[in-house]
């Protein structure tokens, strides 16, 4: 298991254009204890005999696993430990099948410091396909409440 080291960034430390990337290859396992965690036991996720019937032709990764290794990049990394989530939009553009090594991207693309807001972009890559894209806003606290 691959865990990303903490990085701690106030708002002081934030500018537009940082970003961060975490890489996971997706395994069974993962697919499987991500089921049990939340209860989605859609067999598309978890039965190659069900799956294998599917457009997809086997088994796939759940979005919203997915969509977790950009919260382990934001938690850890951008800003990191002490950020808040206020919001997140996903679009899911392609599957990601077990296997696969996902990259997750997160830049800061707006900073609003009256709010101690930061608006980032945020992506999942398998390869050059673009599996999943949104954006998120997070409250930073300022180094001084740190």
């Amino acid at each position: 298991m691959t865990i990303l080291p903490f990085q701690t960034l106030y708002f002081e430390d934030l500018s537009v254009g940082m970003s961060e990337v975490y890489s996971k290859t997706v395994s069974s396992s993962d697919v499987v204890g991500f089921a049990e965690i939340t209860g989605d036991r859609n067999p598309i996720h978890l039965s190659e005999h069900f799956a294998a019937r599917t457009p997809f032709k086997g088994r796939i990764a759940h979005g919203l696993y997915t969509a977790g290794l950009i919260s382990a990049v934001i938690g850890t990394r951008l800003p990191g430990p002490g950020a808040i989530y206020i919001s997140q939009t996903l679009r899911f553009l392609a599957p990601v099948k077990i296997g696969d090594t996902v990259d997750a991207i997160v830049e800061v693309t707006k900073l609003n410091a009256e709010r101690q807001r930061a608006e980032l972009r945020c992506e999942c890559r398998v390869g050059e396909t673009r599996v999943l894209e949104g954006e998120a806003v997070v409250k930073v606290p300022r180094r001084e409440e740190g």
